[in-house]
């Protein structure tokens, strides 16, 4: 697969991807190379945030393209507004802000509801077995993408955080703007939702587990 960063003319293989992250610089040395204007250092930041920015949102669109789109305006955002990043709070945290703003401004544009592909998503559930086994694990991972797709952005963002991004509470918080307690409860009402979208699948997932 190859990404490339419109207007910054970078494309990369997942190999060439995979070699080159392995070799990056510290995430503070690189924004301030990148606030100086090296276009080397923009180069890295992109290396060692794309996969992150796309995940989200990739995530939270269920659309490859839509996905690709959004981490290409991230960065674009990213790259212009460096200089404001003041070292006040963690980069990721920053850097989470603005793929939130950018997933939910692109609903706001589309308002129209984007279905999952079964290519795209969350990480295939299949694995060995027969191809039947396969399918039926397929289409249980494509509820739970289009369950957590038919949540609103409110409660889809603090799931995606936490269980994609693997990110803290406190990290939630701080992206999303909001407290602790508020994250909490989002995440309380983000499962209780989804456990009630996908309770004709839950002695299939008890089974799959």
């Amino acid at each position: 697969m190859t990404v490339m960063l419109v207007g910054f003319g970078y494309a990369f293989t997942g190999m060439e991807l995979h070699e080159q992250m392995n070799e990056r610089r510290p995430d503070a040395e690189i924004i301030e190379a990148c606030k100086r204007g090296d276009r080397d250092a923009f180069h890295d930041l992109f290396l060692a945030h794309k996969d992150r920015v796309y995940s989200v949102a990739l995530h939270f669109s269920g659309n490859d393209a839509v996905a690709r789109d959004i981490t290409q305006q991230v960065f674009l955002k990213l790259f212009t507004s460096i200089s404001q990043f003041r070292s006040e709070s963690e980069f990721t945290t920053w850097l989470h802000r603005i793929v939130v703003n950018a997933c939910v401004d692109d609903q706001r544009k589309h308002r129209r509801f984007v279905p999952f592909s079964p290519e795209t998503g969350v990480k295939s559930m299949s694995g060995g077995g027969s191809q039947e086994t396969a399918y039926h694990r397929r289409e249980i991972a494509e509820s739970v993408r289009n369950a957590i797709r038919e949540l609103s952005p409110k409660l889809r963002l603090p799931i995606l955080l936490k269980y994609v991004e693997g990110l803290s509470y406190d990290e939630i918080a701080a992206t999303l703007g909001c407290s602790i307690g508020t994250v909490s409860s989002r995440l309380n009402r983000g499962h209780k939702a989804l456990a009630q979208k996908l309770g004709h699948l839950r002695g299939e997932l008890t089974a799959g587990e």
